[in-house]
């Protein structure tokens, strides 16, 4: 059935998946009713800030099993990923000095999973399955300007995933993008590559989204209420970061700018010490057109910003998934996005040719027209993200991988 599973979440099957997930329902409601056998989950989560932590924090409040969490403060990821098991396997072995092992673990690609393993090799059970999220991967990220790739953590997250039952990616994207490159970082070591276990692995990998809060989006939307007639409003709020193209952004904003075209702009997402430059440079030249600068800190403001927004543009080079695209859409912005990296997923392809566009000349003139003529999200795009990314939908696919995995192996 493992071959079924893979071609389930690779949306080739949907049928089939629906016959496992109501078998898997039947199952979980006959022999898991009672509440002292829910099955307990521990979710390990080494760099708990972010998009990390609102996963977690999403799978938790949504999951039908008990989620209990092992994490660490998000910061110097690089220390996590070399000493975090460290810290992880004496939160785990607190745990099960008070209670029984769980039932599984899901943990995500920040996490050594081998080393935090082999540190609990007296403690914790052989059977108990291991689910690895892949929120990011360290071999296809790409570097800063002027870093070289460390391939020291890209092995890391090829350990952790031999050393997995079940490894998830959050997009197709990213699963073809990792499994794509990953041969060619085998063949840089001299010997005993074991090339050969990338198809095993590959065969037990699938694709699980991640969720968003479609809910506090909509509540935020009743405070804003309707658009007025004031001038449309673009939407940046993704990382400030060289691999998000700052520079095509703003590089836009300036020619409509100079085509005459009216546009307010807030400029949210997570800031850093080191930003590009593109940033202070755009801050001056389009000082009267700002409504917002900067992190938004309140969620409940940030999410008040989504609803207001008319137009959310990506100009990324890279993207594993879009969490923050797909909250803006669910806010009622129109996307307009690069039809490349993950976007692809996050649209129905009914709408890729108004909300995908093929270069700097094709993403200028649908932002053109949109300004000139702004409407928000189609109801359709709306329904859409709703009914494949928010939390409710997003946990029992989580649910029906963990419930699978587990009556597999009885």
């Amino acid at each position: 059935m493992q071959s079924d599973l893979i071609a389930i979440f690779d949306g080739k099957e949907v049928r089939l998946f629906r016959e496992v997930e109501l078998l898997c329902d039947l199952l979980y409601d006959t022999f898991m009713l009672p509440e002292t056998a829910v099955p307990v989950i521990w979710l390990v989560s080494p760099y708990h800030t972010g998009s990390h932590r609102a996963w977690a924090d999403g799978y938790a409040a949504h999951s039908r099993h008990r989620v209990v969490p092992l994490t660490m403060a998000g910061r110097f990821w690089k220390w996590r990923m070399q000493g975090g098991p460290i810290e992880l396997a004496q939160q785990a072995r607190r745990l099960l000095a008070e209670a029984a092992p769980p039932t599984a673990i899901l943990t995500t690609d920040m996490l050594n999973l081998s080393v935090w393993l082999g540190l609990l090799r007296r403690e914790l059970p052989a059977d108990v399955p291991i689910f690895l999220y892949m929120h990011e991967n360290q071999l296809t990220y790409p570097p800063r300007p002027h870093e070289k790739p460390d391939l020291t953590y890209a092995m890391t997250n090829w350990l952790s995933q031999l050393a997995a039952d079940r490894v998830i990616f959050n997009s197709d994207y990213h699963r073809r993008s990792w499994f794509g490159a990953l041969p060619a970082l085998l063949q840089h070591f001299p010997d005993y590559t074991h090339t050969e276990q990338v198809e095993a692995v590959q065969q037990r990998s699938v694709v699980l989204p991640v969720g968003i809060r479609c809910e506090a989006i909509d509540e935020a939307r009743v405070g804003v209420g309707e658009r007025g007639e004031e001038s449309p409003l673009i939407l940046w709020n993704q990382r400030w970061e060289y691999d998000k193209r700052p520079d095509r952004f703003f590089r836009l904003l300036y020619r409509l700018a100079e085509a005459g075209i009216a546009f307010r702009l807030a400029v949210a997402g997570e800031s850093f010490r080191r930003q590009p430059d593109e940033f202070e440079e755009a801050r001056q030249r389009l000082a009267e057109r700002i409504v917002q600068w900067g992190f938004v800190k309140s969620a409940s403001a940030y999410r008040e910003l989504l609803c207001r927004a008319d137009l959310v543009i990506s100009t990324a080079d890279h993207e594993f998934f879009g969490i923050s695209i797909l909250e803006a859409i669910a806010g009622g912005a129109f996307p307009l996005l690069p039809n490349r990296l993950s976007y692809p997923e996050l649209i129905p392809t009914e709408l890729h040719l108004a909300c995908l566009y093929e270069d700097e000349d094709d993403l200028y003139a649908k932002a053109a027209h949109r300004l000139r003529h702004p409407h928000p999200a189609p109801p359709a795009l709306q329904a859409y993200v709703r009914a494949h990314f928010d939390w409710p939908v997003v946990a029992r696919q989580y649910d029906v991988v963990v419930n699978y995995n587990l009556f597999d192996a009885t």
